[in-house]
């Protein structure tokens, strides 16, 4: 289920090409795959390819774009079970997910698919992040960030256009009005608080924040409303 839509960032003097966002949503777990693009470029970066990997290669061919990386935010079997397909069609692009979390591509039970009843594998990390490297591919520069909490290695990924607008990939760490589950056997709340206070919630207020599950909100949003973490749950902006 492809949708997508744009951001124009605009640098004063001349235009920039606008980076342009889609979305493919992976059954059974309603699972968010993002694509990342500028409008002038053919490449491309796919982040947390999901169950549904032919949807992803539907979306890819129509829009004639050619991944230059496969990035996960974790390795929860419903965020790199296309890796295989994908790594398979594309074997040039790298393959890149956060250092504490490397183990699950090749591992059923971390990765919690054995817990469903089916064994997902994916292609070994070409390249493992960490909080603090930024990773530059199809035009774009991306700032890696720690985020464990619902994951140990889970790690988000920040892009700031040239305008100043930020998007936020951010994976299973902050949802719309809720977060991510924490009941995992390397998941914690506390850990998962701290990662959206001091990670997340930092960012502008007009950050967008594209989520593994449902639709995109921003941090502002989720600063004023969320119930786990926002103003609701007791958060009290640093002055």
């Amino acid at each position: 289920m492809p949708d997508s839509h744009s951001d124009t960032p605009r640098a004063s003097g001349s235009p920039v090409a606008k980076v342009e966002i889609a979305k493919v949503i992976s059954a059974p777990f309603d699972e968010n795959t993002y694509v990342f693009h500028l409008a002038d470029r053919s490449d491309c970066i796919v982040f947390d390819p999901g169950l549904q990997p032919g949807a992803i290669e539907k979306l890819l061919d129509e829009q004639g774009l050619t991944p230059a990386a496969i990035l996960c935010t974790h390795g929860h079997s419903d965020h790199i079970a296309g890796n295989h397909a994908l790594k398979k069609r594309w074997p040039e692009a790298p393959l890149l997910i956060g250092r504490g979390d490397a183990s699950k591509l090749t591992d059923p039970v971390g990765n919690l698919s054995a817990g469903f009843g089916f064994e997902v594998l994916s292609p070994e990390a070409d390249q493992t992040v960490v909080g603090g490297d930024v990773y530059e591919a199809a035009g774009m520069r991306w700032r890696v960030v720690d985020t464990p909490g619902h994951s140990a290695g889970h790690v988000s990924f920040l892009l700031e256009t040239p305008d100043g607008a930020v998007h936020a990939v951010a994976g299973d760490v902050l949802f719309r009005g809720s977060v991510g589950r924490t009941d995992f056997p390397d998941g914690d709340f506390e850990t998962l608080r701290e990662s959206i206070h001091s990670q997340l919630f930092t960012l502008p207020d007009a950050a967008i924040v594209y989520p593994g599950h449902g639709p995109t909100t921003t941090v502002g949003e989720e600063k004023r409303n969320n119930p786990f973490v926002g103003k609701p749950s007791g958060w009290i902006e640093p002055s």
